[in-house]
């Protein structure tokens, strides 16, 4: 954590603010974990926020509090403009260019509101007059309760502040798993628990609710993995038909790419799905140890991420990104 960075930051929150905070498009458990988060403390100090989220997310998080405060940028532009254009501080949580916001990233970039970015993906833009960037913190829910203790303010951490941090640092790290987890995480996970986060019912609401549609569609996943031995890669192919078949719905697939990892002697887990709406097939990258795919999604599939974890996309149709994806799975690993 670096001082100035803080003491910036503690200058700026000393008197009442117009503040807007953002998670990236398509917002996870630590997206909108962390905003929600950051945004009790906000108001706790006395500043106006609103919580401006690119598009809706899944079902399962919004249960998380504050929810039904969020604005959804898609549904109410005009409104979200204004609110850009008039802020004193713009926060933008869990990403770290303006790309990952489509078109708000334009307004952000307009606003002369103060912005601060808070992520901790690797290769950050130079767009925030503060950044706190650690791609080494598992999580930017993480992130956030470690600016919290530098403010000295964990006392303000509530039962809701605390769920809502306890959500995206679980989620984050694949429910503790990750090699990015250390002590500090799990200290900062008793201090939330103590706080009042119930780690039992939080799992529950985010793991234990799917819809039958979901578990079918879970069922084709696995039927389409395919195994390639040689590269100790497992990968799944999803079409649009087979989502339509399952009715699916926003965060259905949130996982399935973790079940390749589940098999012995798999060190890389992908999932392309299709999705003929925004005419591309988003992929999902998951590996173990030093396998870097965010080099591999970055090289070949216009992404990025952590070492471990990361997401890109292909313009090519689902049967053609795969036999690229095969090609150059063979030239990233030989």
């Amino acid at each position: 954590m670096i001082e100035n960075q803080l003491e910036q930051l503690k200058q700026w929150l000393d008197k009442p603010a117009a503040v807007v905070i953002i998670p990236h498009k398509n917002p996870d458990g630590d997206a909108m974990g962390s905003c929600l988060a950051w945004q009790g403390i906000l108001n706790q100090l006395g500043h106006s926020t609103t919580v401006i989220a690119p598009n809706d997310y899944p079902t399962f998080l919004h249960w998380l509090p504050g929810h039904d405060s969020v604005l959804i940028y898609e549904n109410n532009q005009e409104v979200a403009d204004k609110l850009i254009a008039a802020a004193d501080m713009v926060f933008t949580l869990d990403f770290n260019t303006l790309k990952r916001i489509d078109q708000m990233g334009v307004r952000v970039s307009e606003s002369s509101a103060k912005k601060i970015m808070i992520d901790h993906h690797q290769e950050p833009d130079d767009y925030a007059d503060i950044m706190f960037s650690n791609p080494a913190i598992g999580s930017t829910c993480e992130f956030v309760f470690q600016i919290i203790e530098g403010l000295g303010l964990v006392q303000n951490i509530n039962k809701d502040i605390a769920s809502s941090l306890y959500t995206g640092i679980v989620t984050d790290t694949g429910s503790f798993r990750f090699p990015s987890v250390t002590a500090a995480t799990h200290r900062a996970v008793a201090t939330l628990i103590d706080a009042g986060a119930n780690h039992s019912q939080i799992h529950e609401k985010i793991k234990d609710n799917a819809r039958p549609d979901r578990l079918k569609l879970l069922g084709i996943a696995l039927n389409n993995m395919i195994f390639i031995t040689k590269y100790k890669t497992a990968y799944i192919t999803l079409s649009q038909d087979e989502l339509d078949a399952c009715n699916y719905q926003k965060g259905d697939t949130e996982g399935f790419v973790n079940y390749g990892l589940s098999v012995a002697g798999i060190e890389m887990a992908v999932l392309m799905t299709e999705s003929k709406k925004e005419n591309m097939i988003k992929i999902s990258f998951r590996s173990k140890g030093d396998l870097a795919v965010n080099l591999f999604a970055k090289t070949y599939f216009e992404g990025g991420g952590h070492i471990n974890a990361a997401g890109g996309k292909s313009d090519k149709s689902l049967q053609e990104t795969e036999a690229y994806f095969l090609k150059s799975l063979a030239t990233f690993l030989s």
